[in-house]
């Protein structure tokens, strides 16, 4: 088969973690063609269907050249068995075009993984709203009396920008309610930006973690990103270290609850993120952990992405 990986440019994966390299690299190994191409590659012009100036590569396990490029050339999306969404985030107006133009791919026969539709339906802080019986109390809204009424109820409370992502943009407000009237006023810019509020959760002191769920069934192993210094985010971009770990029995009723759920709507792979026993985030654009988890746990997660992957396509009607 040949896949097409809709990335950020190639130069600029860091291979020892990055997970689109490890789903390449497990679908070279079983002898698919891998292909790949940037979001500013892709094309629609009138009367033509949706292409993209992409590049035949091979994967040469060298890990300082980890690539050669066979050839460049353009192609039409729907040529391909798969088109694989890696577009790392922001979500911001050209990732919702980008999945627009992905859509009339789909219209026209691509299979895109995750579905463009769902990329646009499940913003990945605001989904986790449908679930309210799996999150701690939370609050959206661009109200400073809200989030001022909000605090005065639940004490310590987290806020943060809807669009934000590695930890940016976020902050802890206690009790006493210090800088809180700054905090509203840099988040929601006098009303005109939504802001999420959560009750503080103290289990990110063991970790935030982030639990995989591939063709609507969760991995068995999940990465806990714990704070470090004195912060309270555990993201991996903020400095948190990852420690791989069995899933609990809560973390598994949550991921078996919203797997079958999700993946019915075209999300292939998804990363919950879950702080204690509460639900946190839903992720969707571009989940990672596959080489920390299989790298602590032995648990080769590319494999499990790349059978998904397999069975979808083979299983397609159109296959």
């Amino acid at each position: 088969m040949k896949f097409l990986f809709v990335a950020d440019p190639l130069e600029s994966f860091k291979i020892y973690k990055d997970t689109t390299f490890s789903m390449m690299r497990e679908a070279q190994k079983r002898g698919h063609q891998v292909v790949a191409c940037e979001m500013s590659d892709v094309r629609w012009q009138q009367g033509e269907a949706v292409t993209a100036l992409v590049r035949e590569i091979h994967l040469t396990g060298d890990a300082t050249n980890w690539f050669t490029e066979t050839a460049s050339h353009r192609a039409a999306l729907k040529d391909f068995d798969a088109v694989v969404m890696r577009k790392d985030p922001p979500f911001d107006s050209e990732y919702f075009y980008a999945t627009h133009l992905l859509g009339q791919a789909e219209r026209e026969g691509a299979q895109v993984f995750n579905s463009p539709a769902a990329l646009r339906d499940h913003p990945e802080k605001l989904a986790i709203m449908e679930f309210p019986q799996f999150i701690a109390p939370t609050l959206v809204t661009r109200s400073e009396a809200d989030i001022r009424e909000f605090h005065a109820k639940h004490g310590d409370i987290i806020l943060k920008p809807l669009d934000g992502m590695g930890g940016m943009g976020i902050f802890k407000v206690g009790a006493d309610g210090l800088n809180l009237g700054a905090i509203i006023e840099t988040l929601n810019r006098d009303g005109a930006q939504t802001v999420m509020v959560q009750k503080f959760l103290p289990g990110i002191a063991q970790g935030d973690k982030r639990v995989l769920l591939i063709g609507g069934k969760p991995v068995p192993f999940c990465l806990a990103r714990i704070p470090q210094g004195g912060e309270v985010r555990g993201n991996l971009a903020a400095g948190g270290k990852g420690v791989a770990q069995p899933i609990s029995a809560r973390d598994r009723e949550i991921a078996e609850a919203l797997g079958p759920i999700l993946f019915a709507r075209g999300l292939m792979l998804v990363g919950l993120d879950i702080i204690g026993d509460s639900l946190t985030e839903i992720n969707v654009t571009s989940p990672t952990c596959f080489q920390e988890i299989t790298d602590q746990m032995g648990c080769d997660v590319a494999a499990l992405f790349i059978d998904a992957l397999e069975t979808a396509l083979t299983s397609s009607p159109t296959a």
